[in-house]
């Protein structure tokens, strides 16, 4: 039974703010978020694998950002426009190829089980320590997924 004081709420009006509701949550989660990001070195790859995982769960309201914040950097629209098609996109280098084969194999844990060929890849580009930072980050942005779609955050909010 639905609350008499609330509006109905629609699959693209936001269910509840988690940011206000969940404030201690959602600064912890900011914080721990802004350590990740300070240990990695390229910010455009940063954002390459945020969009790519963003793209995966179909959070418009994160691909609306990361796309926007590529753009900010000075990425190419070639580049944002083909990070979704990436294995077929020649815009990408191999070390950035390997890093959305590792996010896309991370976001699907569920599916691939991530696969120790993905694994072999990613580490002939990475070392062990920007692995495991990108790791960090690729599990963040598929856990401010997960709020955006549950609570369904309108793009641009």
């Amino acid at each position: 039974m639905q609350n008499q004081n609330k509006p109905a709420r629609g699959y693209f009006m936001e269910r509840l703010d988690y940011r206000t509701i969940g404030q201690e949550n959602w600064r912890a989660l900011g914080n721990f978020a802004q350590t990740v990001e300070n240990n990695c070195q390229s910010r455009s790859l940063i954002e390459i694998i945020k969009l790519h995982a963003s793209q995966i769960n179909g959070c418009a309201n994160c691909v609306n950002l990361h796309a926007n914040l590529l753009r900010k950097i000075g990425e190419s629209e070639e580049r944002i426009q083909n990070v979704i098609v990436w294995q077929e996109a020649t815009c990408f280098s191999e070390r950035e190829k390997s890093a959305l084969a590792w996010t896309e194999a991370v976001t699907r844990v569920s599916e691939t089980g991530v696969p120790d060929e993905i694994f072999e890849r990613v580490s002939e580009q990475f070392t062990d320590l920007e692995l495991s930072d990108l790791t960090f980050e690729i599990c963040t942005i598929n856990f401010h997924n997960r709020l955006a779609i549950a609570f369904r955050r309108e793009p641009g909010s």
